[in-house]
């Protein structure tokens, strides 16, 4: 019966056929004869009127020993089960939670109680029965009717052995769901942060769009891209880096309210912040700039929050974070003078900023610039202590090339970027619009690129004849769905909010 499994320490080694095992392959032989008895170990035609949180939600307050004459059908996983004397409990476990089942011959009959016994723990069954509590006042279905729906071939690990490795559990995130109820939650509240940003931005106007994944040229960022091949078109494309260049052509064409909601790609290393393929929403609006962007991410966030988690005031890493409105709004060499200890201005000369850098402890490559010298400092000394939300604004042009001109400053553009608890979740623009600049820049990156950058931005002619139609002010953003829902989620490490994140190969068996 499934109470019986051999105990932990003698688990199936991962990768071990079914016949290689003495747990698989008594399974294996309970499933050939099932078969030689006539019953097909995965049947169709069986459905259920009940979950497991609906039945507490129902009879959660019944008292201890009460019998409801309410009859209901539920499956599940059996996540263990035990007999005491003539009755057999066991644990059910469905999408929403866990019931227990009450067998006994009176129920199930004698034939019934022996396919019960003879179910393994992890074999997804149906049931039928009556809503009662025990003596003990544990709600439990007192069975009618048992079939089985799935055999699992291989048993499921022991709660305390082996998935509070977290290696193990991002590479075998079904059963890391199976057994931690935590791992469940975080999925549904992503779920429901994806559901909800759609609605907030559907419900201001925009239409959701989608545009290529596959591109001739990979634009819209500074990032690496992956490459693969179209052997029918005889053409080296690109995983897209940024949907940022197709939705803009959108606000040229007339669509002046749009966004997307998914995967982009980047061919770059992985921590606790980044993988290579995670979402992202990424919206435009005509008539729009960088403060009107502001205005609605102070709208939007604290309204997913409230929505998906009940609180604009959670805690994140043990200490309190409030995403109510208004969000603090400094300039990013404000922040970059008082990690240095001196001002620096788009006018301060590159090797003075160089050395300044070099004597707060950061090595500074020869070849940066003004602001790739102002980006790392910033990323280095400033961005960690960023805790409450942060509208970090107005960047160098030279690490943004799709960003408009400061109306105002020479040599910045009118850019922010939001930062919460120490990470970047938004990034934002005035949008360029002017052809004439955007080609300069396109060109000052080839040359970039040439030199051996090959994050640098490509020259996308087709964009640049989009923007010559003229496209109208506009403002844009793109959001970091991954870490919004790990703000929301108290996860530190982005694996976690990620389904199935990709990992370093495992290191062969010694």
């Amino acid at each position: 019966m499934a109470g019986s499994e051999t105990p932990p320490e003698s688990e199936v080694p991962e990768g071990a056929g079914l016949a290689e095992h003495p747990l698989t392959a008594r399974r294996l032989e309970k499933v050939t004869r099932l078969r030689a008895e006539g019953v097909e170990p995965y049947p169709l035609g069986y459905d259920r009127d009940a979950a497991a949180a609906e039945l507490h939600e129902r009879f959660g307050s019944l008292d201890a020993d009460t019998w409801t004459g309410i009859e209901v059908r539920v499956a599940g996983r059996l996540m263990n089960s035990r007999r005491l004397g003539r009755l057999i409990f066991g644990v059910l476990q469905d999408h929403s939670g866990q019931i227990q089942l009450f067998a006994e011959a009176g129920g199930l009959g004698e034939d019934g109680l022996a396919r019960f016994e003879d179910l393994d723990q992890g074999d997804w069954i149906w049931a039928s029965g009556e809503v009662m509590t025990t003596r003990r006042g544990e709600l439990s279905v007192h069975l009618a009717d048992l079939a089985l729906l799935a055999k699992s071939m291989r048993p499921l690990p022991a709660k305390w052995h082996g998935l509070k490795d977290t290696e193990v559990r991002f590479r075998r995130r079904e059963l890391d769901l199976l057994v931690n109820p935590e791992s469940r939650r975080i999925a549904e509240v992503r779920a429901g942060v994806v559901s909800e940003l759609r609605r907030q931005f559907e419900e201001r106007g925009f239409v959701e769009v989608e545009t290529p994944v596959l591109q001739v040229q990979a634009g819209g960022a500074l990032a690496r891209p992956f490459e693969t091949y179209h052997n029918a078109l005889g053409l080296p494309m690109y995983l897209r880096i940024a949907t940022e260049l197709h939705l803009k052509r959108l606000i040229v064409g007339g669509m002046e309210r749009v966004f997307e909601l998914g995967r982009v790609f980047r061919n770059e290393g992985i921590d606790a912040r980044h993988n290579p393929e995670f979402t992202t929403l990424e919206a435009y609006q005509a008539l729009a700039d960088y403060r009107d962007i502001m205005r609605l991410m102070e709208e939007v966030f604290p309204a997913v929050a409230e929505r998906v988690v009940g609180a604009t005031e959670i805690t994140y890493r043990g200490r309190p974070l409030d995403l109510r409105p208004p969000y603090r709004r400094v300039s990013m060499l404000e922040l970059v003078s008082q990690a240095l200890g001196a001002s620096v201005t788009p006018a301060t000369p590159v090797a003075e900023l160089r050395a300044l850098a070099e004597a707060a402890g950061l090595q500074a490559d020869p070849d940066w610039g003004f602001g790739k010298l102002v980006e790392e400092v910033f990323d280095e000394r400033v961005e960690h202590d960023l805790w409450e939300p942060t509208f970090v604004i107005d960047h160098p042009i030279d690490i943004s090339p799709l960003a408009r001109q400061h109306r105002s400053v020479e040599g910045l553009v009118e850019r922010f970027e939001l930062y919460i608890a120490g990470a970047e979740l938004v990034d934002a623009f005035t949008e360029l619009n002017d052809p004439l600049d955007q080609r300069a820049r396109f060109e000052a990156q080839a040359a970039a690129r040439a030199a051996g950058d090959d994050t640098a931005h490509p020259v996308d002619e087709g964009f640049l004849q989009a923007l010559e139609l003229g496209m109208p002010p506009t403002g844009g953003l793109g959001i970091g769905v991954d870490r919004l829902v790990m703000l929301l989620t108290d996860q530190r490490n982005l694996r976690e909010v990620v389904l199935f994140p990709h990992l370093r190969p495992e290191a062969p068996p010694a």
